[in-house]
């Protein structure tokens, strides 16, 4: 039995992925992307990716797809739409701003099973092949991969840019050992525009096309773990998981449409949260609080943790205060830290009097370096600290 023709494979993949609903889908030859992965171990060289250390240690797979694949030969780069109703905009300063991708259930739940039916139904169809999919979840480079397919160009802030669906929109990726012909790359269509550079809340990109992760209101509020720097935290505003700022300032975005998959459409109750309320999430309520969302995979003390810092950004209210006074003894020092910092910043005559009451058992060096930051702030003076 001969194997189907390439071109028809591919125009058979094409329609399995406009049935599953995706909206673009382009074939990638592997091979095509070597500056990619000069420009990540650059960034990685540069430290510019923080405490994410799985980009270093999957560093020589992540920069070359057959490294990670020696039989791989093409990857189908899938796109999906979750564009919002409506532009994005922040919540109240009382209420949290999540980003628009997690008000929704996990995007790897709703597009990975998916891309498996694609997968076989592709395998079915060609008689033979092997097929390997990825949701965001193993070291590929699927941005620069994306665009060697055709769905779009990486714009200045890093981000894959589509001319018919804006920055609103996920990648799955298909990995196989058959051939498949090629899409064209997508080029560049960012000209001299700086509107998502210069919207960045906390500067977090030294020069186009470069960004330092740990100036990233993204990655502080996901996946660094340990206490926020102090000097970023005033630019976090009330954006507690993620952030939308260059994302909604690309002017392609006045070509993106509301997408249609109904499972990663925003849920109300993520639209704009009041902030004391979330901030009393022990671990059981966290996780019941968010089941499905991606904002569970950072857990309940990192969590708690944006949440403060965000009550400590907003107004001095009695609501506020009496939340952010109900976690100086939480049993997570981030946690603990954070609740320091936002009382200093809404009621610095406070300090004084509730240092006494949680400096002197304090053993976490972090915390008491927030209690010592904010006595000082106040004009104050330590406690007597036992050991």
């Amino acid at each position: 039995m001969s194997r189907p023709d390439p071109a028809a494979l591919k125009a058979a993949v094409i329609a399995l992925a406009r049935a599953e609903g995706f909206e673009s889908v382009g074939i990638a030859d592997p091979a095509t992307i070597p500056e990619a992965g000069a420009r990540l171990r650059r960034w990685v060289d540069d430290g510019a990716h923080g405490d994410m250390a799985w980009m270093a240690d999957t560093l020589e797979r992540r920069a070359d797809p057959a490294v990670l694949w020696p039989d791989i030969r093409t990857v189908i780069m899938l796109g999906l739409n979750y564009g919002p109703d409506a532009p994005p905009r922040p919540a109240p300063a009382d209420a949290a701003t999540i980003s628009v991708y997690a008000q929704a259930e996990d995007y790897h739940d709703v597009i990975k099973p998916k891309l498996k039916r694609i997968a076989r139904a592709l395998l079915a169809a060609a008689g033979d092949g092997d097929v390997k999919v990825f949701v965001d979840t193993a070291p590929l480079m699927e941005k620069p991969l994306a665009a060697a397919a055709g769905l779009g160009w990486q714009g200045r802030h890093t981000n894959l840019v589509s001319r018919g669906l804006g920055s609103w929109f996920f990648l799955g990726a298909i990995a196989t050992t058959l051939e498949l012909p090629p899409d064209t790359a997508e080029a560049d269509h960012c000209g001299s525009c700086r509107a998502c550079l210069d919207a960045c809340p906390t500067d977090a990109f030294p020069a186009p096309y470069r960004i330092d992760a740990r100036r990233c209101i993204s990655y502080l509020t996901i996946e660094h773990k340990g206490p926020i720097p102090a000097a970023l935290r005033p630019a976090m505003g009330n954006r507690i998981y993620g952030c939308d700022a260059c994302l909604a300032a690309c002017p392609w975005n006045k070509f993106a449409q509301e997408g249609r998959e109904m499972r990663l459409a925003a849920r109300a109750e993520n639209g704009a949260p009041d902030l004391a309320t979330l901030s009393r999430l022990d671990d059981p309520a966290f996780r019941a609080r968010f089941p499905k969302s991606p904002v569970k995979r950072i857990g309940r003390d990192r969590f708690v943790r944006n949440v403060l810092i965000a009550l400590g950004n907003g107004p001095a209210t009695a609501h506020a205060l009496d939340a952010v006074a109900a976690r100086l003894g939480d049993p997570a020092p981030v946690v603990r830290g954070a609740a320091v910092w936002a009382l200093r910043r809404l009621a610095r005559t406070s300090v004084a009097a509730a240092a006494p009451l949680y400096l002197t058992d304090e053993d976490d060096p972090h915390v008491r370096e927030e209690w010592a930051a904010a006595l000082s702030a106040s004009g104050a003076s330590p406690p007597d600290a036992g050991g």
